[in-house]
């Protein structure tokens, strides 16, 4: 939990989702970011034990047992925001997700399935096209932060991805950044891809950037 003890007043509070590496020191790193924002922030644990590697293997056989269990994952997304909801200071009101990567698949998920949230937002995710949601059912409002040269989805992806936010009636918006690959946010992506031979990369412009739009989000769905 990350947030501004000197702050007395009740702020918003901001879920932040890792990506597939699990509760890491980015994913901790991107909580204390919008902790200086003025929003009390939680990086969720959605392995359990505080989980975290550096290897690819790894972290896909721990991604692919939540992506098996949609009723795990759910219950342990909803215990972080009945937690951050409970925390002092916050106003359970005012509650958003942020999520990296697989931590952007989640965040899209748990709209899609209509979790009582007032925005979410997806760094570089790949979309959830499985169980498109019912017109009516997506509370939230949804910002997807899309690299362009992201090899992880595909035309066909985004396709239906749009197709069933329409169809669902869905506020959402999804915002390309030309030339970023998967993982664009995170400046040791390049480090990875050299050692594991994976195609993500750094795009500094592009982080700086989507920042910048999760701010602006922020600040029009949680009033601050």
């Amino acid at each position: 939990m990350a947030y501004d003890g000197e702050q007395e007043q009740s702020r918003p509070g901001v879920l932040v989702v890792p990506e597939w590496w699990g509760l890491n020191d980015y994913a901790r790193r991107r909580a204390r970011d919008l902790a200086a924002l003025g929003y009390v922030a939680l990086a969720v644990d959605m392995y359990g034990g505080g989980k975290a590697t550096i290897d690819p293997e790894q972290a896909g056989a721990w991604a692919g047992e939540i992506g098996k269990d949609p009723e795990m994952a759910r219950a342990r997304f909803m215990a972080a925001l009945r937690a951050l909801e409970r925390q002092q200071g916050v106003d359970p009101e005012r509650i958003a997700a942020i999520g990296y990567c697989f931590g952007g698949t989640v965040v899209l998920s748990m709209a899609r399935a209509g979790v009582d949230l007032d925005g979410v937002v997806s760094f570089h995710g790949t979309l959830p096209v499985a169980g498109p949601p019912t017109p009516e059912q997506i509370e939230a409002e949804v910002l997807v932060l899309h690299g362009g040269a992201d090899s992880y989805v595909t035309d066909a992806q985004m396709a239906s991805f749009k197709r069933q936010m329409r169809r669902a009636g869905a506020d959402f918006d999804i915002i390309t950044y030309r030339g970023a690959k998967h993982s664009f946010t995170n400046p040791a992506a390049d480090a990875t891809a050299q050692m594991y031979d994976l195609d993500v990369g750094y795009d500094a412009r592009a982080e700086q950037q989507s920042w910048l739009e999760m701010r602006t989000f922020l600040v029009r769905v949680l009033g601050h």
